[in-house]
């Protein structure tokens, strides 16, 4: 399970699902955060091997890791997962939604 990361859930008219999560922490819980992105990224690869790209060209999944350090030490990052189909169907179960 994730410590850090709370995906939030979006869908695109054409069935795209965008799944966003943001985390600010102070350097000394950095690494967990990237431990969390790991294990989507992890997870992602094996579940999908071979199937990340454009999800708009027919790929099942992509991601984008933004990492950016703030004023004061503090670090955040942002992970933004898109997926087609029954990928962003085994995200959700994986990976749970947050609540509304």
């Amino acid at each position: 399970m994730l410590s850090h990361l709370l995906f939030e859930r979006a869908e695109t008219s054409d069935g795209i699902q965008c799944f966003e999560a943001q985390a600010s922490t102070a350097p000394d819980r950095h690494a967990a955060v990237m431990a969390d992105v790991q294990q989507v990224m992890d997870w992602l690869q094996a579940r999908f091997p071979g199937q990340q790209g454009a999800v708009e060209e027919g790929a099942a999944w992509d991601v984008d890791c933004l990492v950016q350090h703030e004023p004061g030490g503090w670090v955040t990052v942002a992970l933004t997962v898109t997926a087609a189909g029954h990928a962003g169907e085994a995200f959700v179960a994986r990976f749970g939604d947050a609540p509304d």
